[in-house]
């Protein structure tokens, strides 16, 4: 997606992510951007200035005591022409500093006076990520209207595996025209439902399946990069708050439904979610104890919120979901029929559920529209624009 014209200030502090911030540099550029590069003194210990000066071709801040501007009022200039203050990496001290509304570097001074957007993208150890002081910090921001970008899951610097890695330059470029309002859905609300719901047994037990949510998750983020104002109600996952969107988190079907109604009215409402069809009629208030004896459960089935919510009199563009271990293209195609959607995305369960990529096949009234196998956020990505072709 073009940036073209942005201006943007790039701010890297001290983290072994600050690698990647040259390469987020370079492809901000590519994108039409015009960078300009504030870097901390810790920041200056992973990677020199001399890099981002030589990739932005502009001299790069690392002071509040540079003359740039002649009159020592840079950390006010810059906000003030900026479009986006975008901050990558952003480390846990720098999060704090953030959330207390601390000012004593030139980059710390800056988010404080700017004028522009903030958009954050966090670095640091899973323990560091997880800690609780860390996690109200970025509860603060959030209510600040600071953006948040990530972070990412996978292996780290330290040897250890988690939540806490540097988005992909790429991943961050690309969800940027939405924080801008330069995407094809600016000013539309989308409405997304994610992951399982989980039917309570009993205190200790319940009904669920294998949906991981990662492609509503995709979808969420998607979404919200090209522009969308995005809520996402989730089901029980283990995923990170896609960079964007607003969540919402639920258990059973019955809230799910809930949270949908109540997030009402929508322009888009995509139902990704893999919900329970049915329920415990009356799940038991105490554990059920083991037994010998055969055990037998009474169920009833769960309301159809994707079917509720298209009947609606002024129902939002609908998509559906199906994952179907057999006959994908009749049983798909009948669904959507059935529940009278303009589209609908299928996928054979056995195939997806659990996995990072996916292959789809988009049905809907000129026919259908296979997604050869990739990457989830990259099939969601497609998905998007498609939608975006029939909005139009």
């Amino acid at each position: 997606m073009s940036l073209a014209n942005k201006k943007i200030i790039l701010g890297v502090t001290g983290g072994i992510a600050a690698y990647k911030a040259a390469e987020l540099c370079r492809l901000l550029i590519k994108a039409g951007a015009d960078v300009r590069v504030v870097m901390t003194a810790a920041a200056q210990q992973f990677i020199g200035p001399l890099t981002f000066q030589a990739l932005s071709g502009k001299p790069v801040l690392t002071s509040l005591w540079d003359a740039a501007s002649g009159d020592g009022m840079e950390h006010i200039h810059l906000s003030r022409e900026a479009d986006l203050l975008l901050v990558a990496p952003a480390s846990a001290d720098f999060l704090a500093k953030l959330a207390h509304g601390r000012a004593d570097d030139l980059l710390s001074t800056l988010c404080l006076a700017r004028a522009c957007k903030l958009a954050v993208a966090p670095a640091m150890n899973r323990e560091m990520w997880s800690a609780a002081p860390t996690r109200r910090n970025l509860e603060q921001l959030q209510v600040d209207g600071v953006s948040l970008l990530g972070p990412a899951a996978g292996e780290q610097a330290c040897g250890e595996t988690g939540l806490g890695r540097m988005l992909e330059p790429a991943d961050i470029v690309a969800a940027l025209p939405g924080l801008l309002g330069a995407g094809p859905l600016a000013g539309k609300r989308v409405l997304i439902t994610a992951g399982p719901t989980f039917e309570a047994i009993d205190p200790v037990r319940g009904l669920t399946n294998l949906s991981s949510g990662k492609m509503g998750y995709a979808v969420a983020q998607a979404a919200a990069e090209a522009g969308a104002e995005v809520c996402l109600v989730s089901g029980p996952t283990c995923l990170a708050t896609p960079a964007g969107a607003r969540r919402i988190d639920v258990q059973s079907a019955a809230d799910m439904r809930r949270a949908v109604l109540a997030e009402l009215p929508a322009d888009v409402f995509i139902a990704v979610a893999a919900v329970a069809d049915y329920r415990v009629d009356v799940a038991a208030a105490q554990k059920i104890k083991k037994s010998t004896d055969a055990m037998t459960l009474q169920l009833v089935a769960n309301p159809d919120i994707l079917a509720e919510v298209a009947a609606l009199p002024h129902a939002p563009f609908c998509v559906g979901f199906a994952a179907e271990t057999e006959r994908l293209a009749e049983q798909a195609e009948a669904k959507r029929l059935k529940k009278k959607l303009p589209l609908l995305v299928g996928n054979l369960a056995q195939d997806t559920l659990g996995q990072d990529t996916a292959e789809l096949v988009l049905f809907d009234d000129r026919g259908q529209h296979r997604l050869p196998r990739a990457d989830k956020l990259i099939q969601a990505r497609a998905l998007i624009r498609h939608l975006v072709n029939h909005l139009n």
